[in-house]
C-alpha cells in the first residue's frame, strides 16, 4: 500500500502567513495573555537594518526597550507579591549593584544563584518587575539569589557596547564567589534568560580562560541568544524561518547585535557569540543546562549549543518547553502558574544537583 501522507513542515516553513495565534502547537492560554496585549500577531518589521547609522541604532534600541519595559508591567502587575522574602543590595565596584534575596528565616547554608537579565545585552534592567519577582520566586524555593546590574549595549544602561556588560557580569560573579559566607551559600550557580543567557555562558567560557571556572558549579541558560551574525547562520536553525515573527521578528536581532558590537569586530569572539565558541573552547566547563521553548526564533541555536557541549564533554542536559515562545517560562506567572513553578523548579534542582 502506498502512502500517500504529504508532510507539511511546522510553523512559517509550512505557512508563512501563519502567526503565533494560529499555530496549533502554541499554548492557548499563552495565546490569550498575549492576544489581549496585541502580541500574537506578526512581530512589527524592523524600521531600519545595521548600517542605520549608530545614533538611530541607539534611539531605535531605547524606544524598543521602552516597548519591552511597559510589556513586561503589564504582565507583572497583577503578580501577588512573593512572601517571606528579603531583599538586600551590594555594591561590589562602581556602577556594578548587586540585588540579593533571599529566603526570611532560613540560616542556610543555600545554592547561590547569580542571576543575568535579560534583553539582548543591549537593554532592560534588573530591577524591572518581572526580574524582581522572578528572584523573590527562586528565593522562596531555598536559595540565595543575586540579580546583577550590568552596563547594557543601549538604553537607560547605555550605550556601553561589548565587553562592559560582561566585564560587570564578571565583576560581580567574582564578588559573589569572594562572599559565599556572607552569603551563607555553599555554591555558586549561574542564571540567565536569552541575552543573559549569552552573559551566563559567555562568562563561563572566559572564566575557563582565566582559569577560575572551577569555581563556578553550573551554568542555566534559558532561550539563550548567542548566534549574533544570522547572515553566517547554519542551514539547520530552522527555527529562524519556523517561528519567526513570533512575538519576535527575526530582523530585530541583527540591529541589537549591531549595536552590542559595532562594526561585527568581535563576531567571532566566544564571550561576545558564544556559538562562535570551538569544541577546545568549551572542554573542561562546569555542567550546563540549557533550556529552549518551541516556538522561538532562537530555539535550534540554543539546541546547537548543547550538543556542543556534549561534544567537548561538558555535562549538558537539553529540553525544549512546547507551546511556549521565547522566554515564556518565565513571562505568564498568572495565566500559566504550572508552568511558570517548574521553570522556578528547574534552576533550583538545578542548583542542588550540582553541589559540591
Amino acid at each position: 500500500m502506498t502512502d500517500t501522507t504529504t508532510h507539511r513542515p511546522v510553523g512559517r516553513l509550512g505557512n508563512p502567513a501563519l502567526s503565533l495565534a494560529d499555530d496549533p502547537r502554541a499554548d492557548p492560554r499563552m495565546v490569550a495573555v498575549l492576544g489581549a496585549l496585541g502580541a500574537t500577531g506578526h512581530a512589527d518589521d524592523a524600521p531600519m537594518d545595521r548600517t542605520a547609522g549608530r545614533d538611530a541604532l541607539l534611539a531605535f534600541v531605547s524606544a524598543v526597550e521602552e516597548g519591552f519595559e511597559g510589556f513586561f508591567a503589564a504582565l507583572a502587575g497583577s503578580w501577588a507579591p512573593v512572601p517571606g522574602v528579603v531583599r538586600d543590595t551590594r555594591e561590589p565596584a562602581p556602577g556594578v549593584t548587586l540585588h540579593v534575596h533571599r529566603p526570611e528565616g532560613v540560616e542556610g547554608p543555600l545554592p547561590v544563584v547569580y542571576q543575568i537579565h535579560g534583553g539582548g545585552m543591549v537593554m532592560l534592567g534588573t530591577t524591572g518587575p518581572a526580574y524582581m519577582h522572578w528572584r523573590d520566586e527562586l528565593a522562596a524555593a531555598g536559595s540565595v539569589v543575586v540579580g546583577v546590574e550590568y552596563r547594557n549595549g543601549a538604553g537607560r544602561l547605555g550605550a556601553h557596547p561589548f565587553p562592559a556588560g560582561l566585564d560587570d557580569c564578571a565583576t560581580g560573579l567574582h564578588w559573589v564567589l569572594d562572599h559565599l559566607d556572607e552569603l551563607g551559600g555553599t555554591h555558586v550557580v549561574v542564571t540567565g534568560d536569552s541575552g543573559g543567557a549569552n552573559l551566563a555562558l559567555a562568562v563561563a567560557i572566559r572564566a575557563r580562560r582565566e582559569g577560575w571556572s572551577d569555581r563556578i558549579s553550573g551554568i542555566h541558560a534559558l532561550c539563550p541568544y548567542v548566534l549574533g551574525s544570522w547572515d553566517r547562520a547554519p542551514e539547520q536553525l530552522h527555527s529562524l524561518r519556523e517561528n519567526d515573527r513570533y512575538w519576535l521578528n527575526r530582523e530585530l536581532f541583527p540591529l541589537l547585535a549591531e549595536v552590542y558590537d559595532p562594526g561585527a569586530g568581535n563576531e567571532d569572539e566566544p564571550t561576545c557569540w558564544p556559538a562562535r565558541a570551538t569544541v577546545d573552547d568549551l572542554r573542561g566547563l562546569p555542567p550546563h543546562l540549557i533550556s529552549c521553548s518551541e516556538l522561538d526564533p532562537l530555539r535550534d541555536e540554543g539546541i546547537a549549543y548543547h550538543r556542543k557541549l556534549l561534544q567537548a564533554g561538558v555535562p549538558s542536559a537539553g529540553k525544549v518547553d512546547l507551546g511556549l515562545c521565547h522566554v515564556g517560562q518565565i513571562l505568564f506567572r498568572d495565566a500559566m502558574p504550572d508552568v511558570y513553578a517548574a521553570a522556578v523548579r528547574e534552576v533550583v534542582g538545578f542548583a542542588a544537583s550540582v553541589r559540591p
